[in-house]
């Protein structure tokens, strides 16, 4: 797993880390390996997130652009004949020195005929990453916490807030090194490939590979992708079983809107607004005329093309909550559509705070609620707590809702959720116990603090 920042732009500007759950002590995992490594990988932009932010939110609208680095274990590489000599330098940094130690790639060292566990995390604000190593297959064998059939593949697709452990076997040449490569995945590539190192001992960790960096599938193949990630399913023994039905389904049609002017993302034509006062503390407290007090739609108009731009541009802010009986099952299905611009639909990993869910399916094109339900995955369906919607398809997911509170779904890319896509989920506020008062330092809440 991994931890983050989640006010504003947080992440973007580097509020994470990695975090490593332990088995029980006489709990042993379903596969072996010699030693392990955790990674993160992560994409980098030059501007401050205070100046991305306030393009976000401007009229006219400035988006945040590809980023300049893509990063792993916090280590990129920026061509500096690229920066405007009437730059100014960031700060702390003096020159722009592609030579400085500090840029080096991250190395990982491994013994020929060993086996590794990669703990891999994409902490990406916006891009999705292809990851690739020269000359090694992989396995898949743990995503986001529960283990999968292995998988062996060339590359893995990882989206911005999934994890996963891969185990790798130092198999190859052991006189040589070889290149960990990161590609941008679902959007055009202005980005170099991020690099690191699998340095094979008692190879220099100096020595750099001889070939190229490593080349990931065409960037905008989303059969590809897909195909890949219908492969992951629960590992047999280690089944969680699904509810054999839904009490309520929701259908999250995602566009991109305008909303008095500015360019927003919306759900359902609802782009979200958080309140000033917290949810949990405005649910528990009974407070009034804090957040919308009728409820989003649980669908949109039928008919609606999601090939084109959407005819009526137009959207509203919102802050409403979708509120389920403890212990309820819903599905939610996730319907990509066309954005603003003609002939563009955008990849978007989505994740749920508070719980996992069940994949059921994936599709491309409309969702048929009579038939898509048919093919569902409802014997070994992996549980994950995020999972990308592909360019003009969707995704179907299902979840129980157990965990008292009040829990946000959203599009895991951060310049996404700050424009509103996202919707927010309670259940069981009735149990939850007391609130500390550390947290009722905001909105209306705040005048009960001495």
């Amino acid at each position: 797993y991994f931890y983050h920042g989640h006010y504003g732009l947080q992440r973007s500007i580097g509020l994470y880390g990695s975090l490593l759950v332990d088995l029980p002590d006489g709990i042993r995992e379903p596969f072996q390996y010699d030693e392990e490594f955790s990674i993160l990988v992560n994409d980098w932009w030059h501007k401050s997130t205070y100046e991305q932010a306030a393009g976000l939110s401007a009229n006219p609208f400035r988006w945040v652009g590809e980023p300049q680095s893509l990063l792993i274990e916090g280590r990129g590489r920026y061509n500096c004949s690229l920066i405007p000599e009437a730059t100014a330098t960031p700060p702390a940094c003096s020159t722009c020195n592609a030579t400085d130690s500090q840029c080096s790639e991250h190395v990982i060292q491994v013994h020929p005929g060993k086996t590794y566990r990669l703990r891999i995390a994409s902490v990406t604000s916006l891009s999705a990453l292809n990851l690739i190593i020269e000359g090694h297959k992989m396995t898949v064998v743990e995503a986001d916490g529960y283990y999968v059939e292995p998988v062996e593949l060339d590359n893995l697709d990882i989206y911005s807030g999934e994890t996963y452990s891969i185990l790798l076997t130092a198999n190859q040449d052991p006189s040589r090194n070889y290149w960990i490569g990161i590609n941008v995945r679902g959007r055009l590539p202005k980005t170099p490939t991020g690099l690191a190192i699998v340095n094979y001992l008692p190879n220099d960790k100096s020595k750099l590979p001889t070939g190229g960096p490593p080349v990931s599938p065409v960037w905008n193949d989303t059969t590809y992708s897909l195909a890949q990630s219908r492969l992951f399913v629960a590992r047999k023994g280690y089944e969680v079983r699904v509810p054999p039905k839904a009490d309520r389904q929701i259908i999250l049609l995602n566009t991109q809107n305008h909303v008095n002017g500015l360019m927003k993302w919306a759900l359902n034509n609802i782009s979200l607004t958080l309140p000033g006062t917290p949810y949990l503390a405005a649910m528990k407290f009974k407070l009034k005329n804090v957040y919308d007090s009728t409820p989003p739609p649980d669908t949109y108009s039928t008919g609606y093309d999601i090939t084109i731009p959407p005819s009526n541009p137009n959207a509203k802010f919102g802050n409403g909550v979708y509120m389920f009986p403890f212990n309820s099952t819903i599905d939610v299905i996730l319907q990509n559509a066309n954005t603003l611009t003609p002939n563009n639909s955008e990849i978007h990993p989505w994740h749920l705070h508070g719980h996992d869910f069940w994949v059921l399916g994936y599709g491309l094109g409309t969702f048929d609620s009579r038939k898509d339900p048919q093919n569902y995955n409802s014997k070994n369906p992996p549980l994950r707590n995020t999972v990308p919607v592909y360019p003009y398809g969707w995704t179907a997911i299902r979840f129980q809702a157990n965990n008292p509170g009040v829990w946000p779904f959203h599009c895991h890319v951060e310049s996404h959720l700050y424009m509103g896509m996202g919707v927010i989920f309670s259940e069981g506020i009735e149990r939850v116990g007391k609130i500390p008062r550390s947290t009722l330092g905001c909105g209306r809440t705040k005048k009960w603090l001495p």
